[in-house]
Formats: structure tokens, sequence, C-alpha cells
């Protein structure tokens, strides 16, 4: 079964920040960037259970893959994945707790 993949708003936004603040620098390097999380996160339509459960929330349906150094965190709920933040691997993951997990 082929599971749906969904982008959240803020995911989206999270991605368009760090190719931004990437492409000060490089702008081929923001792309490939880019791409990668495009990537992987189009791997979670067949294995949605890869990616391993972020340990601060620790719940089944929540899991991260990483990305270079960023955390592409998503959402499994029935046949549909929902990237839901994108984040650097040193950041806290607070901030964003919520939008996670949907509360």
């Amino acid at each position: 079964m082929d599971y749906q993949v969904a982008w959240s708003p803020e995911a989206i936004g999270d991605v368009e920040s760090i190719a931004s603040y990437i492409a000060r620098d490089s702008r081929f390097y923001a792309a490939a960037v880019v791409q990668a999380m495009l990537d992987a996160a189009r791997t979670l339509e067949k294995f949605p259970f890869r990616g391993r459960i972020v340990p601060e929330i620790a719940q089944d349906d929540i899991r991260e893959r990483f990305v270079y150094s960023y955390r592409l965190i998503y959402r499994i709920r029935e046949d549909k994945v929902t990237i839901a933040a994108v984040i650097h691997g040193k950041r806290m993951l607070n901030p964003v707790t919520d939008r996670i997990t949907g509360r």
C-alpha cells in the first residue's frame, strides 16, 4: 500500500528558510539540500516506518529522517504521511512540538 505524502505549510516554510540561508553562500548547495529533502520525503510513500521514532516525543506515529544536518519530521495517520517540520539537528524541538504532534 502506498501512502499519500503531504507537506504542511509550516514545513514548506521551513524548507524555504533553510534554502534561503544556505543560498547566501551557495545556490548550488541550497538546491542540492532541497532536492535531497524532496527525495527523502518521496521514499515515505512506500516506507513511512523506515524513519526513527522522534526521541523527544516517543510516539510510534511521529518519525524523522535525517537529510544532511536537518531533521525531516513527519506524522503517519492511516494512509497519509504529513511532513510537519524540517529543523536543524542542533535546534531544540520544543518550539515546534505542538505543530508536529497536531495538538
